[in-house]
């Protein structure tokens, strides 16, 4: 773990004041021309978004499952999985992170069925990595749905998930409106898949990965409780009310198909895009349908080839993130001091309008009457605009002096009123629906793959509470309500938790801005305590940084190595209260300037990003550049205000 830099270590090291703005104007001037000539000729910026190989390995296991992988994919993909594997022999989740079985076993499975020998030393290494640690019997169930489709593992031994969960109404626990948006997408067509339970052939075995251990079961009630809820649905899996599953299995194809986007995705995001394409499959869609043909050609967006010594690898993104690349950016450029009618700037509002979303999506059914509005994070979403977005939307485009003014005071007036609309019942806001907030799905042992519910989070809320404060009225009862939630959800340590980005120098550096927007006095005690916290936790290079594993060992809360979009979001939450004169704000400053590239931007290879805290993590390509460049210009106009 990184060191921590001390109060007086600060001082000893202490940069020269007009140095320091000297290094910093010139540091963002060349991120301010590196992100401007990044954008795209549509309007947009998208930067890369990395996660781990197991994209990469249900790609080629989907290919294989549907008679389509051609020897040329499995090899440019087989280079990539080869290229991430660690000298321990596993693979990990996040850059620096630990091996992680589930993933390591789906590498293994990939490179296995590529044809590497498994005598190779780097297949002999993961194999005896997976076997110390539990083998195929301590992966998740995802991995283990994977097998079971090719006779690797028993559908019996798999949890069961019937398809009559689309017939349940909202009223009823564990119906679809209790799912996160991104679980129910997956979950819908995974029942029809679990049901069905095929077995194609893979070509070869992994047996050979089997501890022959039986993993511990929990001894908490609730957890035998649905234990005992599985071994009953197991039963009716097997005696069904045919005429029943045969509605519900039509219904819930009927579903699937309703939420494909334009591009071929689904919820533009790759689990239910992938499992969708599965389940339309197994119910004898051919591959020529419209449906399934538009869904495989749409994959081809998401991948990224690249020529390397060993030839040309290949890997997949999880997701596309133009939407949110582009209203960060604009902000930053406009912190920055990009002029307000500057020609990009212009460009990227008249994108940003044409993907406001004017139609209603599964948000609609805890809020029937709400108008819809809204941005999402990817392309093509149309059913799932997002709050988190829509916020920076919102403040992005309040921003730009564009030629036509009433239609983006319209576009800002609607996403406002629709994110108030979205607020829950306890004063926060979620990412995608509201009162997502039921627990019963995360007891399910089908539910091992990461969050399945959407809460309000202290992120999401500040960015919205900062939107309404600046844009609308802070004395408004829905922001007054944020407010009184996110003050109610600090740690005891002075920071917040960060759902979406990593952990808790995101959320302290969304909250503080946040608070400051909404009339909170800088000296309140909250903000004293966030700003301490964030001192406190400042290394010794002046930069901040806080590992993934902050998530589920709290010895990693606030520590780990310096990163530029960490950085950029401490001294964002520092500078909002008025401490650019301070010593921490000064080594931040000084940190983003001498460890900037030649070519403007920074070296970020940690992943910054969350998808599911403690299991799917992201390094956002664009990340690195944004927000060191926000944190630069709103650093410049503290010193020359």
């Amino acid at each position: 773990m990184t060191d921590q830099l001390t109060r007086s270590q600060q001082q000893q090291t202490q940069p020269d004041l007009p140095a320091v703005g000297a290094r910093a104007h010139g540091a963002l001037l060349a991120a301010r021309d590196h992100l401007l000539s990044l954008q795209h000729t549509d309007g947009w910026w998208k930067g890369e978004l990395a996660t781990n190989v197991t994209m990469d390995v249900e790609d080629l296991l989907m290919r294989q499952f549907l008679g389509i992988r051609t020897p040329e994919e499995t090899a440019q993909a087989a280079r990539w999985i080869r290229s991430q594997q660690r000298e321990d022999g596993t693979w990990a989740n996040f850059h620096g992170g630990p091996g992680d079985l589930s993933t390591t076993v789906e590498a293994y499975v990939a490179l296995k069925l590529a044809g590497d020998d498994v005598e190779a030393p780097h297949m002999t290494l993961a194999r005896a990595w997976i076997l110390a640690h539990g083998g195929l019997e301590s992966t998740r169930v995802f991995t283990r749905i994977w097998l079971a489709l090719f006779g690797e593992w028993s559908w019996d031994e798999l949890p069961a998930m019937p398809p009559e969960v689309v017939l349940l109404p909202k009223w009823a626990p564990l119906n679809l409106a209790n799912w996160g948006c991104w679980a129910r997408q997956t979950v819908v067509p995974l029942t029809i898949v679990c049901t069905l339970a095929p077995r194609r052939e893979l070509g070869v075995s992994v047996r050979e990965l089997r501890s022959g251990r039986t993993p511990q079961r929990s001894s908490d009630p609730w957890d035998r409780a649905f234990r005992a809820l599985d071994a009953v649905l197991h039963r009716y899996q097997r005696y069904p009310l045919k005429t029943v599953r045969r509605h519900a299995m039509r219904l819930a194809a009927e579903w699937i198909i309703a939420r494909q986007e334009a591009d071929g995705s689904w919820g533009g995001i790759q689990p239910p895009w992938v499992y969708s394409l599965l389940a339309l499959h197994l119910l004898d869609y051919p591959l020529e349908h419209p449906v399934l043909r538009e869904g495989l050609a749409g994959l081809e967006g998401f991948l990224i080839r690249e020529r390397t010594p060993q030839g040309t690898s290949r890997r997949m993104e999880a997701c596309q993130s133009p939407v949110w690349d582009t209203v960060l950016t604009v902000q930053a450029l406009h912190d920055a001091g990009l002029p307000a009618d500057h020609p990009s700037l212009r460009c990227a509002t008249d994108y940003l309008l044409r993907e406001e979303i004017r139609v209603p999506g599964d948000w609609a059914v805890r809020r029937p009457g709400l108008a819809p509005s809204g941005w999402a994070f990817e392309f093509d979403n149309d059913g799932y605009p997002d709050i988190d977005d829509t916020a920076e939307a919102v403040l992005a485009l309040n921003r730009v002096e564009h030629g036509r003014p009433q239609e983006v005071h319209a576009a800002i007036e609607r996403g406002l009123a629709w994110m108030r609309g979205m607020q829950s019942r306890d004063g926060g806001w979620a990412a995608f629906d509201a009162d997502n907030t039921s627990r019963l799905a995360t007891r399910l042992p089908f539910c091992d793959f990461g969050e399945v519910i959407d809460p309000p989070s202290a992120d999401v809320t500040a960015h919205v509470v900062e939107a309404m404060s600046l844009l609308a009225d802070r004395e408004d009862p829905a922001v007054r309500a944020g407010v009184r939630w996110l003050l109610a959800n600090q740690e005891r340590g002075g920071s917040w938790f960060g759902r979406w980005g990593a952990n808790h120098v995101y959320g302290t550096g969304a909250v503080v801005p946040a608070l400051v927007a909404a009339g909170v006095p800088a000296n309140h005690p909250a903000l004293r305590r966030a700003a301490d916290w964030l001192e406190e936790h400042q290394n010794a290079d002046g930069g901040w940084g806080e590992d993934m594993r902050s998530y589920t060992d709290a010895r990693w809360i606030g520590v780990g190595t310096s990163t530029a979009s960490q950085t950029g979001w401490a001294l964002m939450a520092l500078l909002a209260l008025g401490r650019h004169a301070s010593e921490a704000v000064r080594n931040g400053v000084e940190y983003l300037a001498t460890s900037q590239r030649a070519d403007g931007t920074w070296d970020e290879p940690q992943f910054t990003g969350t998808g599911f805290p403690g299991d799917f993590f992201i390094n956002y390509h664009l990340y690195r550049l944004i927000f060191p460049l926000t944190a630069l210009g709103r650093y410049e106009q503290a010193v020359n205000r």
